[in-house]
Order: structure tokens, then sequence, then C-alpha cells
């Protein structure tokens, strides 16, 4: 006989769970107990907050692809969980989420941190249980792993009454769930699609978050060799393709790369992998790909026509139908092709030049990437906040192998980026870089705590202009200049702040100060801040405006002062 707190974790050891994150509390006692008992087998993350914990399981799962586990007591322990929940939910992140709750005597009656948590996230989860007999405890919690993992991820939430922690039955242990069984695209469709690349002139291959993660990339880069076709990514297709390939143009889109955004535009056919088409990514819909055939390879039958209409829609395991694809289609060869890229290639470089130089020597988002890339090895993990230092870190970030980038892409959470970067280093056992600009790591900088506590070595490069930069962008490109509440006149002192956490800081203003630092912090044994001044007034470019489309792109920095 076990009690329903020693089967919750007996039934993820089982289920592969070697770490967890979360934070304890009265309605989860029984549980962190039996963690305390079973810590040979099962390491537990203490976070500093809920939500760090929330965002550390969404990294380690971006990372390993995995399940990422999150454990929070009942009432505000699991609604802080929320935001982090929501960001998996978008992302379709796995993350099994477990909440403690009063006894269910006690449901209903208002009592002290009763919250209905299981309603509250309904419509972030893909499914969520209250479990109120022991008896299905790990059965129910099987499940769970099950449909996180399954088809397009998600997370699971489970809610786990205080009687039900302590009741007591028989444990039999089981087996490591398995994904539920995905439907195979129809011939017909696949006969299709391998019509419209036959006869295309100008194609475009467009991974996805869907393909990120999937061992499709030698597939992908064998099927651009045999179309004779380019390569672009939405933001959550970042590393899912290695940034040396010579016909990988990277992310297009809002804040995409010139080159890629306009192949994406002059493209006969788009060919979307585990890609959703989101706002982001296409502009004014009424004017994306008009000129196009439109493929789309999609688990999720849902996402199919949602945003754009395609011309050939394949349901199922996106590598199963990939693979036959790249069997059935012809050898091909697009000379003018090619050379209309190469052009685009090259004015994407143009514009990259004339915005260095008229920067004047100063310390640029390009060049401080610069740095990073020369000194960072392929294994190191990119996490990142939300802002233009995201952007930036989408542009001009190398990655060489898949599943080293976390970053908030559909949420746009703010505060992800430290609890992100914890989980991504717990996770991969290697160094991670924290893009984060003050904005963002303001939100949630009391995870310095948890990686000091931990002596991760995180490096964390704080992009510090002062602003809140994005929003400032746009008040200046849409609202007049008119800067409502962007400008945080803080007097925060990130050095000191660090120092005080006990990581190791230091504050640069120019380029050979910002390298010397990046190297050290490279090799340091702990976290290490770097508090990176740059300019109020950059922008990231190039960008769409709200509404517009590719043809509206903006290239050149308006005057600001």
């Amino acid at each position: 006989m076990m009690s329903g707190a020693q089967i919750v974790v007996e039934t993820l050891i089982e289920q592969g769970v070697t770490d967890v994150f979360g934070y304890p509390g009265g309605q989860v006692l029984n549980i962190y107990d039996e963690l305390y008992k079973a810590g040979d087998r099962i390491n537990h993350v203490l976070a500093a907050h809920e939500q760090g914990a929330s965002h550390a399981a969404d990294g380690y799962s971006r990372v390993t692809g995995k399940v990422g586990v999150v454990i929070a007591t009942s009432g505000p322990g699991a609604t802080n969980l929320v935001t982090g929940i929501a960001t998996a939910m978008l992302d379709s992140i796995p993350m099994v989420a477990i909440t403690g709750n009063v006894p269910t005597s006690l449901i209903g009656r208002d009592s002290f941190q009763e919250i209905n948590i299981t309603g509250v996230t309904l419509p972030i989860t893909k499914h969520n249980y209250f479990v109120s007999d022991v008896h299905e405890l790990a059965d129910t919690i099987r499940e769970a792993f099950r449909i996180a993992k399954s088809g397009r991820p998600g997370p699971v939430l489970i809610d786990i009454p205080k009687d039900v922690q302590v009741a007591q039955c028989a444990f039999t242990r089981g087996d490591i769930v398995d994904h539920i069984p995905q439907e195979t695209a129809d011939d017909a469709d696949i006969d299709r699609a391998v019509e419209l690349i036959n006869a295309s002139k100008r194609p475009y291959i467009y991974i996805g978050g869907g393909a990120a993660g999937r061992g499709m990339t030698e597939d992908i880069i064998a099927l651009a060799e045999k179309i004779d076709a380019y390569v672009g990514c939405t933001f959550m297709g970042l590393s899912a393709m290695k940034n040396s390939y010579p016909r990988f143009l990277g992310m297009e889109g809002m804040h995409g790369r010139y080159a890629s955004s306009m192949a994406n535009k002059e493209a006969d056919l788009i060919i979307g992998i585990g890609v959703r088409f989101s706002d982001r990514a296409t502009g004014n819909v009424a004017k994306y790909a008009k000129n196009a055939k439109i493929i789309q390879l999609d688990t999720d039958l849902s996402e199919i026509n949602k945003n754009v209409r395609v011309d050939v829609g394949l349901i199922g395991s996106i590598v199963s139908s990939f693979s036959r694809i790249l069997k059935r289609c012809d050898k091909q060869s697009h000379p003018e092709w090619r050379a209309t890229v190469e052009a685009f290639k090259t004015e994407e470089r143009l514009i990259a030049d004339e915005a260095e130089r008229m920067a004047n020597g100063a310390m640029t988002p390009k060049k401080i990437f610069d740095v990073i890339n020369e000194v960072k090895d392929e294994r190191t993990v990119i996490a990142t906040d939300v802002g233009q230092h995201q952007m930036w870190a989408a542009q001009y970030t190398d990655f060489e192998m898949p599943r080293r980038f976390a970053s908030s892409g559909g949420l746009g959470t703010m505060g992800y980026g430290l609890g992100a970067a914890i989980g991504a280093q717990i996770a991969s056992g290697d160094r991670t870089v924290l893009i984060t600009g003050d904005g963002s790591f303001g939100m949630n900088l009391n995870e310095m705590a948890t990686a000091v506590s931990y002596n991760t070595p995180i490096v964390i490069v704080l992009m510090n202009n002062g602003v809140l930069g994005m929003v400032r962008q746009w008040q200046t490109l849409f609202f007049g200049k008119r800067y409502s509440n962007t400008v945080l006149n803080r007097q925060t002192d990130f050095v000191k702040l660090a120092e005080a956490f006990g990581a190791k800081a230091r504050c640069v203003d120019n380029i050979a100060d910002f390298r010397a630092a990046f190297e050290e912090a490279m090799q340091h044994d702990g976290p290490y801040l770097i508090d990176t001044l740059i300019d109020m007034d950059e922008f990231v470019l190039p960008m769409l405006p709200p509404g517009g489309s590719i043809d509206d792109i903006i290239t050149v920095k308006p005057e600001v002062k």
C-alpha cells in the first residue's frame, strides 16, 4: 500500500522524470515529504516563485523534448503557474503541472487557499484533471503524460486534494507511456503535394515550431537540394536548421530577415512544416502569398486553413508526410530562382552594412551577437525574454544544433527568460546564455536567487537601454513619438543587484569590454551578469508595420530625435 503522495512521486519516476521544479506549500506538504525521501532518484529544483518554476519546466522541455514537470500548492501557488502554463500552451510545449488543493470535504466552501484551478486553466491546457479518488491517481498521471506529449504537445494540469494525497491504495509500477499513434496523410494528398512541388519554379520550405526538435534537419536539407529550394523559418522554427547551411535564410515575418521575407513573398510554392501562419509571420493575410500555392504539414487538423487558405493540407505525422514527399518528388534545377534569392541576400548585407556605418562605431546589437557567436559553441543554449533583444537574438544568433533555443513565441511572456534559462541549463548540462532586456529582466529577476543557489552556469546578457524598447519603437513609428510610460527612469544598479544575490557581474558600454566580459563569463563557474548599455533608440529592423505586408517593409531607421 502507498499513500497518494507516494504514488505521485513513484509514477513520476516511472515515467522517466529525473528533475522537477516547484515551490512547497501547505496543500502539497505530503508530496514534498515523499520527494525528500526519494531525493536519490528524483531531483527537485526550488524556484523563487511558482511562475519561475513553470518557465523552468518549460525551458527544460524545449531543450530535452521531454515532458517538463512543475509542482505548486493550492490557491496563489496554483494561480502563479497560469502564465507559465499559457506560455507552454501557445508554443505547444509538453508540460505536466501538479497542484495540491484543500481536502475534498472543503471544496466549494471558500476554504483557505482554495481555488478552482481546473476551471481557471481549462482554456490554457490540453486537458486537466481533478483527482477525487486515490485509486485513479496513478493512471491519471500516466494519461496526463500521454496527452502532454502526443500529437500537438502541450500542458496538462492535475489537481490533487490533500485527502487524496493522504489516502492509501495499492500501486503497481507501469511502463513509460507512449505517444498516442498519429494518423497518416492520405496518399492522394501526398501525390497532390508532389505535383505542386514538381510544377514549382520558385519553391520555399518554411519551418515552424512543429518541425523543431523532430530530427528533420537532414531530410529538409535533402529536399532543398533535390528541388532547388531555399529554407526559411518562423520564430518558433529557429534552431531546427543549421545557420551554416547556405540555403537557409533565417526567420521571416514582422521582424524577419530581409532575404527570407522577400523569398517567401516571391515564391510560387510555400511548403509549410509545422507552421501556423500567425499574423506575426504573414502580415496582412489578404496580401500574403498571393501568387503562391501552399502546402501545409501539421499534426493538428484545426491549424489547416485557420489563418491562410492552403492548396494541400497534410494531417498527421509531419515526419512521415515529409519523408513520403521527399521520396516521390523529382530532382529539379531553378537557376533563375537561385539568382533572385542570392540578390536578396546581397541586398540584406548592404542594408546591414549601412546600418553599421550609421552607428558610427557604437556598440550595436549586431556587434554584440557577433561576439556571442564567435565565443559560444554549438552546444550553447540561448534563452531570451521578450522584446527587442528577443528579435535581435532571432535575427543574429547562429544555431548549429536543434533544441538550442528557448523563448516565448505565441504568448510573448516578459519575465520568461531567467526561469527558462535555469531549466534549460539543468536539462542540457551545457552553459546557457540568457539574452534579456532591463524591462523583461525586472519582472522575474528574483530567480537570480535560484541560479546562485544551484550555481547554474548561466551568462545573462542584459541589453540595458533604459526603456521598454519594442513599445518605444512602435511609439516612434506609429504614435507620433509620444513615449507614454516607456522610459523607465529606474535607478537600479544591476551589477550591485547581481552581486547582492551572490552572482558575479560587470557593466560594459563598448564592444571591446563586452568581448572581455563575455569571454570571462563563459568560463565562470556559476551565474554571471553583463549589464550591456545600448542606445535607447536602437531599432529592430526590418519591420512590417501592423496591418502591412512585405510590400511595406521598413529597412531604414527614421530620424528619432
